[in-house]
């Protein structure tokens, strides 16, 4: 089968490999698409860890670091249940480089990181259900301090979780989503995707500086993992605010944020529960990935669709082996 290796740093390679074979618990799927994570892929196109201290080792695993891909059973292995031969179903992999990686064509997966979608979706409007259960993942971390339902909730980076984390707010019932990000393109997107105001940080009189005023946000969650972005939240916001993005250096904790309790809340874990109430709002029609998704290209492009998220000309790409 062919998988995209990167050899070496910006030197990805189709390459040709055995196709897998599923061991207990796990399945075999023929990938229709898999989407970008945009920050991995030039992270590790570029030798740089997304783990702060962490080192990328070439020739990296090949597969990686695709993680976010959809497509159809082609065989289950031993103590499977609930899966059979042409099931269409979303999966996700290790994306540590541990394991063979979505960019290929085909993929085994544990049953814990696989779930059945409708047989309607589009691969680009379902590939990123990794993504989608990420940000869930936050949002079950806020929902356990305070209720969403009412708030006036912030978004700061309105890359891709960014756009989820819009739609997951209002899915959730929160009165008003403000989202914040310098890009007027992105602010635009972010507004067709349900947020009430779409403001650039970088303008002093953007949004009060102020989180005890009745015009601050209740709840926030930052998904660009720098400290200016989220120290801008914590100045802003009264009770809680979720830290999505990696966070490589270190946000400054004062007293204006010690006063009156700012909960802080870093990233938790992967699991198929979360992703389980992803795809229900997906299903819903509260959640829609499509619009993530501004280029689809054939797996051996993929050099060409990396440099699309570097210039910033696309938001995420679905590459299709």
């Amino acid at each position: 089968m062919k998988a995209i290796q990167i050899i070496e740093k910006g030197r990805p390679e189709i390459v040709d490999l055995p196709q897998p074979s599923p061991g207990a618990g796990q399945v075999l799927m023929k990938v229709e698409g898999v989407a970008t994570c945009p920050h991995w892929d030039m992270h590790i196109m570029d030798g740089v860890s997304m783990v702060p201290g962490g080192k990328v080792k070439y020739p990296y695993m090949p597969g990686q670091p695709g993680h976010e891909a959809m497509g159809s059973v082609v065989e289950v292995g031993p103590r499977v249940e609930g899966f059979s031969e042409g099931d269409r179903v979303a999966f996700w992999q290790d994306q540590a480089g541990a394991t063979q990686g979505c960019y290929a064509e085909y993929v085994v997966a544990d049953t814990n990181n696989i779930l059945a979608i409708p047989g309607s979706l589009a691969p680009e409007e379902i590939a990123s259900l990794e993504l989608a259960m990420c940000v869930q993942v936050s949002f079950d971390q806020i929902a356990n301090i305070r209720n969403i339902e009412g708030s006036r909730f912030g978004v700061s980076g309105l890359g891709p979780a960014g756009l989820v984390a819009i739609q997951l707010a209002k899915a959730y019932g929160a009165a008003e989503v403000v989202a914040f990000d310098p890009v007027e393109s992105r602010r635009g997107l972010a507004q067709s995707l349900g947020a009430d105001r779409s403001l650039d940080p970088t303008h002093d009189d953007a949004f009060p500086n102020d989180r005890f005023t009745p015009e601050a946000l209740d709840l926030a969650i930052d998904c660009t993992g720098l400290p200016v972005s989220i120290e801008y939240l914590m100045d802003r916001t009264r009770d809680v605010v979720a830290l999505f993005g990696v966070l490589r250096e270190d946000a400054r904790f004062g007293f204006k944020h010690w006063c009156r309790a700012l909960h802080l809340v870093g990233y938790g874990s992967h699991n198929k529960g979360a992703a389980e109430k992803a795809l229900a709002q997906i299903v819903a029609g509260k959640l829609k990935l499509g619009p993530l998704i501004t280029q689809t290209l054939p797996l051996k492009c993929y050099a060409e669709g990396v440099e699309l998220l570097r210039q910033q000309k696309a938001i995420k790409v679905c590459f299709t082996p």
